[in-house]
């Protein structure tokens, strides 16, 4: 059954469109003959090979495949399909052994609504006093691996419990704690009710929405962006073009966001920079071990997808300026295209001066003003939301930064007493757990080529001596990463340490093989001891730097299946082969820590946190690359740029 390819898919890495998912599950369903058990866990773009997609010309045709994950409940089986839509055929159908695959939505409403007619969960909410379930929040999370053999081939997940005040409140002011469901999601049953003895319920309100928190502020001006003459990046599909900046536009479930082909026009060529860059996993560790926080370990990438979790932003709320969204067409369980309207936001800001000089002697100044170009999403998983924005700057910088919002997840003490492992919240014993996220990005350099090398670099001061006779002297080390062993590394402030990735066979006007580095920024190192389940399970989060060989099947940084999985996967295996990152297409992955000691001013909602890292040219212009960007006066000459650099 051969499909057409849609007529807007103009390029090998266009996203899957509704038409293209729905289509590859009905070959898949049809060739495979799949029961009614089956469930869609994913359907996304069968990227294909570097070489395929580096030779394309406009024009050329298109071979469009999917792969697709699918649950078969009944059979407790995970399968592994690549399909061509334009062939329409199946060319590649893998059972995948003892593995979970990320949890789904369905699942998540189908737990709630068991859990709540179970007679022990009921008793344990009488209990406490609880007797309209209809306002109990029954909030499922991934169970982990704590080496129970008797967990051995279940499906499971470990249900926290709230309750709403009302039906309009907000649940999480008020937890139920001590109490834990163990849910098995292929047989849709409770398995046990864990009751870990009574706490009583926090009473004190936590709301947040306007009507609740009393008299508004009414001293903010209106503030509109407004560019007349539109915006000035160019979007073809899913390309987009600004300034010299030219890349394409992806979304997966289990990633999110995913950013291809990431060049910067320089003297007339685009070079290439970035093959892929992506969000790899994510991880949430909790540092408390009472009965009911100790395994909140959440993986909200390869357990959760939370691709599949993101907003619909809204004009003037998410974003703000003459914006342009891109929609993701996602599947939903049954293998029907589901689309989130406007889950990426683009648009440009002004971000302030972008370089400036004042010649006192001459009494003239040049100064320019700096925009970039914002592409970003946003995801809701349960209590939290957590933003994530790519900024490209007309230097040829590309900033990353995570914005962490949204609710705290909120446990309960028996009145009058504190925790040492969270903040009190209210006097009647709701508190904030601490915890750490930690987010690993994948960046798949290609700088001008996919031949490139890994260096560390650090600063420190030269001993005395004849070359330094006065003590000032101080000079930056370059280290050569030579090996995938050698490739662990953590930061160092102290130091100044960063990471640069060269092209020994490109040269700039000074000799020197063209560069981009890596600057962290703030960062930490899981607190959880080495022997913690999360540690095994999370492994790159004990190493802020890994290197690897480019291989396309290493995608997750944990692994391709870390839900209930023991551990050892992902970098840590991959990396034990200790394989050459010399002059070869490399692959760094980044993990960035964000350590989360909660305040009182994080509650009930709590203020953006903000996380992220640089990515920065270093020798790869031959000079300053925003020279070119004109003075303000001319860019807007009846508005406020004066004659400033005139």
């Amino acid at each position: 059954m051969a499909v057409s390819v849609r007529s807007q898919v103009s390029h090998p890495l266009d996203p899957l469109g509704p038409e293209e998912i729905a289509a590859a599950s009905k070959i898949v369903r049809e060739q495979r003959g799949l029961a009614e058990s089956a469930r869609f866990v994913s359907i996304t773009l069968h990227e294909p090979p570097k070489d395929v997609v580096q030779s394309f010309k406009p024009g050329d045709p298109i071979d469009r495949e999917a792969f697709i994950v699918v649950l078969d409940k009944v059979e407790r089986a995970t399968y592994e399909a690549v399909v061509s839509i334009t062939a329409g055929e199946v060319r590649s159908w893998k059972h995948v052994p003892d593995v979970q695959p990320p949890i789904i939505f369905d699942e998540f409403l189908a737990c709630e609504s068991v859990v709540k007619q179970h007679p022990d969960f009921q008793e344990a909410m009488r209990k406490r006093g609880i007797t309209d379930l209809d306002l109990v929040m029954v909030e499922p999370w991934s169970a982990g691996y704590y080496g129970d053999e008797s967990e051995r081939g279940q499906r499971l997940l470990r249900a926290l419990i709230w309750v709403r005040p009302d039906p309009e409140g907000n649940g999480y002011a008020h937890p139920v704690d001590n109490v834990v469901v163990v849910f098995d999601l292929n047989a849709n049953e409770v398995v046990r009710v864990e009751d870990y003895g009574v706490i009583p319920v926090p009473k004190t309100p936590g709301e947040y929405r306007p009507e609740a928190v009393g008299p508004l502020r009414t001293d903010l001006k209106p503030l509109e962006i407004h560019q007349a003459q539109g915006p000035s990046f160019v979007i073809d599909g899913h390309e987009v073009r600004w300034q010299r900046w030219r890349f394409r536009v992806g979304f997966t479930a289990r990633e999110g966001l995913v950013l291809h082909t990431i060049g910067y026009e320089d003297k007339g060529r685009v070079r290439p920079i970035l093959y892929r860059a992506s969000l790899s996993e994510m991880v949430v560790p909790y540092g408390d071990p009472s009965p009911t926080q100790r395994r909140k370990n959440a993986f909200d990438a390869g357990e959760y997808n939370i691709g599949a979790l993101a907003n619909s932003l809204e004009l003037g709320c998410d974003c703000l300026g003459e914006i342009r969204y891109f929609d993701a067409a996602l599947s939903d369980t049954d293998g029907n295209p589901v689309v989130i309207k406007n889950a990426i936001c683009l648009h440009e800001e002004d971000y302030g001066i972008l370089w400036k000089h004042y010649d006192f002697r001459l009494d003239t100044a040049e100064v320019r003003r700096s925009r970039r170009l914002v592409i970003s999403w946003i995801a809701t998983v349960g209590n939290y939301e957590y933003g994530f924005f790519w900024y490209f700057y007309q230097d040829g910088t590309i900033q990353h930064e995570v914005k962490l919002t949204g609710l705290v997840s909120t446990a309960a003490l028996p009145p009058g007493e504190k925790s040492p492992y969270g903040q009190l919240l209210s006097p009647d014993g709701l508190y904030g757990p601490i915890h750490q996220h930690f987010f690993n990005y994948r960046l798949d350099f290609d700088v001008d080529g996919p031949v490139n090398a890994v260096y560390e670099v650090h600063s420190a001061p030269e001993p005395l001596g004849p070359d330094n006779p006065y003590g000032n002297a101080f000079r930056s080390h370059a280290v050569l990463l030579e090996r995938e062993g050698d490739g662990h590394r953590v930061i160092d402030p102290l130091a100044a340490r960063y990471w640069k990735v060269v092209n020994h066979n490109s040269l700039n006007k000074v000799g020197e093989p063209v560069a981009y580095r890596l600057m962290p920024h703030g960062n930490v190192l899981p607190m959880a001891h080495p022997t913690a389940s999360v540690m095994q399970r999370a492994g790159f989060m004990t190493k802020h730097v890994w290197v690897t060989p480019y291989r396309p099947e290493e995608k997750y940084a944990a692994g391709d299946y870390p839900n209930q999985h023991p551990g050892g996967a992902g970098l840590p295996a991959w990396t034990a082969q200790n394989r050459p990152i010399v002059d070869t297409d490399v692959v760094v992955w980044y993990t960035l820590g964000s350590h989360h000691v909660v305040r009182l001013e994080d509650w009930p909602v709590m203020p953006v946190q903000y996380v992220g890292f640089l990515l920065q040219p270093f020798g790869f212009f031959d000079a300053n690359p925003a020279l070119d960007v004109p003075p303000q006066h001319l860019v807007n000459p009846n508005g406020h740029g004066g004659q400033c650099g005139a």
